[in-house]
């Protein structure tokens, strides 16, 4: 892990090192920086997709209650209309639709950004509580398929951080 002074310096060397083809980084910063995500690779999220099958399956689900509460389990002829009057079914059928779209948004992005996640090994850094306030930290992790230890050291400090941390887990 490099720490750096600025988001300029932050977002060139996150840039730098997904250029030399490291994959499995992330950067942490005090603040939302847009570049940062997309000069780490992020480009696309599978969120979008969660909450339109969750919007699919609470507009079809709230439907299918209503018609089989109104037509099957226990019709009741009211004003004279049919028992399937789909019409009547609107509402309710967009309301679930909304309810269940926020509830897949809601615990979609949870799921997908592993959280809560009440422990990372990033923790375990020396300054990294600076994160918070006025620092910015590029990680590479183990993990990644280009790491070699000393190589990845070496390249780290070529980016002219403050300084290189090693992080147990």
């Amino acid at each position: 892990m490099a720490e750096f002074d600025n988001p300029t310096d932050l977002v060139a060397a996150a840039r730098r090192t997904y250029e030399e083809g490291y994959r499995r980084i992330n950067g942490y910063s005090p603040f939302p920086i847009e570049e940062l995500s997309e000069a780490i690779g992020f480009h696309h999220t599978r969120l979008p997709l969660l909450v339109l099958i969750g919007g699919v399956i609470g507009g079809v689900g709230g439907y299918l209650m209503q018609y089989y509460l109104e037509a099957i389990e226990y019709p009741i002829n009211v004003g004279g209309r049919p028992f399937h009057s789909w019409p009547s079914f609107i509402p309710i059928t967009f309301e679930t639709t909304v309810l269940c779209a926020a509830l897949a948004a809601v615990f979609g992005m949870l799921a997908l950004n592993n959280l809560p996640q009440p422990y990372h090994p990033v923790f375990n850094a020396p300054r990294f509580a600076l994160a918070t306030r006025d620092r910015f930290f590029l990680a590479i992790e183990a993990r990644d398929p280009l790491f070699e230890y000393e190589k990845t050291k070496q390249f780290m400090q070529g980016l002219e951080p403050r300084e290189v941390f090693d992080v147990e887990s």
